[in-house]
């Protein structure tokens, strides 16, 4: 949170997929890295992140 939000903001936020690998001790799902940001009327990021999320392939 590199900058303070406040009341009346306004936020938009993005989400990316950065990365996708297969899992090694699951075959039929894969790690999925995303990157999110939150952005105030001023164009400011006010929150970033990295998540990581293991979810099932398709068929």
């Amino acid at each position: 949170m590199p900058k303070p939000v406040f009341i009346g903001d306004t936020l938009r936020v993005f989400s990316e997929v950065t990365e996708l690998r297969a899992s090694k001790s699951r075959p039929d799902a894969g790690v999925v890295t995303f990157r999110h940001e939150a952005i105030n009327q001023r164009e400011e990021i006010v929150c970033s992140c990295l998540r990581l999320a293991l979810l099932r392939k398709r068929p």
